[in-house]
């Protein structure tokens, strides 16, 4: 679960990156113009957008259909936990450590800020037309969680490593539980 949500997260980052730099609308509008002016051709600007759109779709479609694994995942995610498996930890259980709150708390905001672009990302996609700008915006701010919370998590990983848990990648990689 942990690996396929993983997975989902990078190639969705993937996707938001390229579309923000190499496959950027007017970056690729440019390179279609520039041809054109090379072959004494020559289509509006708009027709360039639309032409340069079209050619980054099928990239798009793939961060789309990404989502909606990470929809299912996310899902079965909440669920296992009535089976017994997958519990979720109280970050206000007094008994817990700073360290170990500060863990929950972590999850907590990127479970929370996950939510938040999944049910974005679905309300673009099969909702009102007339929320679908404020629905974009939201989801574009709600990916802000993504990045923080990487950086702690695979920080807190090495941390772990390096002190308290030597090993803990090796058994991350390979799946099996500690002894």
């Amino acid at each position: 679960m942990h690996w396929a949500i993983a997975f989902c997260l990078i190639f969705l980052l993937i996707t938001i990156f390229l579309r923000l730099t190499w496959m950027n609308k007017e970056h690729v509008a440019d390179i279609i113009q520039n041809y054109l002016a090379a072959t004494d051709k020559t289509l509006s600007r708009e027709e360039v957008i639309v032409l340069a759109k079209q050619i980054r779709k099928p990239m798009w479609d793939w961060h789309i259909y990404t989502g909606y694994i990470l929809t299912g995942l996310f899902c079965l995610r909440l669920t296992l936990p009535f089976f017994g498996n997958m519990k979720f930890a109280n970050p206000l259980d007094k008994q817990l450590s700073l360290k170990v709150k500060f863990q929950y708390w972590v999850y907590l905001i990127f479970y929370a800020g996950l939510t938040i672009s999944l049910i974005t990302g679905l309300t673009i996609e099969f909702g009102p037309k007339n929320m679908k700008n404020i629905m974009e915006e939201i989801h574009v701010l709600s990916i802000y969680y993504l990045i923080p919370f990487l950086i702690i998590h695979l920080g807190g990983v090495l941390i772990a490593e390096f002190t308290t848990q030597p090993g803990i990648i090796s058994r991350i990689v390979s799946g099996t539980k500690q002894k």
